[in-house]
């Protein structure tokens, strides 16, 4: 049993390390692809050739490509992912100041989509072809279908402008920014360590919008999910024998058919959150929402390719570390797995 649990362990660190690597590759020869000179965008188009070669050998620039890749991981394992062209801070510092505000954006959606999208699956699977199934489907539809940047703006427009229920753009409103210190970087708790409820109250205002409209893409593609994997169980014959033997439809349902669906929801509902991380970029252009997605953008624009290349490769390892997260939580619902 030892050298099993040790067997697994070395295939599964295995798995990761040529994942890892892979996506290092990867990461490395999109920024060699894109059809930006990082000299160029250091030193600008007006530089002379004696400036451009200065530069180009500091930064590696003139070696054979094969010896770019080893400065590059060499330079990674020694924490070392550059400095932004944009704002002249080593990447690292950057991504750590924005990615408080998306972590708080896609946590808040994603409470939003799986707390609502889990119910409401369930429901058009038991209520099959009647019609609160049709209107939950539609619903789900709808939220599939409509483009996430039109849907920000047509929330802004009602909710904001004309109904003045929410906030506007950004994380708070202009008056409250700088007032609370940036302890912890996610404005709620940081809020709430001052004690200022005034602006907490202000922030959770600005963010519960952008949060919803985002929540309600990932809501669609739970809620789908999570019927899909209802109607499976519903209609497998232990099902049928545990009405037979005169147990209530509720326990038939919560107690048997979802337990035996919470281990494929573990799935969706983490992957559906890292999309939601990386996947923010068009609701916080549309909200000036100073997160991950606006700073990745920003850098895309000016061919910042340290910044841009860090992003991908932080959004590889989110989505690496949602998956191994699944897996340690499915020996907790599937004793099976263990």
């Amino acid at each position: 049993m030892k050298s099993e649990s040790i067997t697994a362990f070395g295939r599964q660190a295995g798995t990761i390390f040529v994942t890892l690597f892979g996506l290092l590759v990867l990461t490395f020869c999109i920024g060699r692809m894109m059809p930006v000179d990082p000299v160029r965008a250091i030193i600008g188009e007006e530089a002379d050739q004696a400036t451009y070669q200065m530069v180009a050998e500091r930064i590696g620039a003139n070696l054979p490509i094969y010896q770019q890749f080893f400065r590059y991981v060499n330079d990674l394992l020694h924490g070392d992912f550059g400095t932004s062209i944009r704002t002249g801070q080593p990447v690292i510092n950057d991504i750590l100041h924005v990615m408080p505000a998306t972590i708080e954006l896609a946590t808040f959606a994603i409470l939003f989509g799986a707390g609502l999208g889990v119910p409401l699956g369930i429901l058009a699977a038991v209520q099959r072809n009647k019609p609160v199934d049709h209107i939950i489907r539609f619903l789900t539809l709808i939220g599939h279908s409509m483009p996430i940047f039109w849907t920000g703006m047509i929330g802004l427009i009602i909710f904001y402008a004309v109904l003045d229920l929410v906030g506007g753009g950004g994380r708070v409103s202009d008056f409250y920014i700088g007032l609370v210190p940036d302890t912890t970087g996610f404005l709620l708790i940081d809020s709430l360590i001052a004690g200022d409820w005034e602006v907490f109250w202000d922030a959770v205002n600005h963010l519960l919008l952008p949060a919803s409209i985002l929540g309600y893409s990932s809501l669609a593609y739970i809620t789908r999910m999570t019927r899909s994997f209802m109607l499976d169980q519903l209609n497998q014959e232990y099902i049928t024998t545990a009405r037979v033997k005169g147990l209530s439809k509720r326990r038939t349902i919560w107690h048997h058919a979802f337990a035996n669906i919470r281990v494929q929801l573990v799935t969706i509902v983490a992957l559906a959150y890292g999309g939601l991380l990386e996947g923010a970029v068009l609701i916080e252009t549309v909200f000036s929402w100073p997160g991950f997605g606006q700073y990745i953008t920003n850098n895309m624009l000016i061919g910042d390719m340290n910044a841009v290349m860090t992003c991908v490769l932080l959004v590889g390892i989110i989505f690496i570390a949602l998956n191994l997260l699944s897996d340690a939580l499915y020996k907790i619902f599937d004793p099976r797995t263990r």
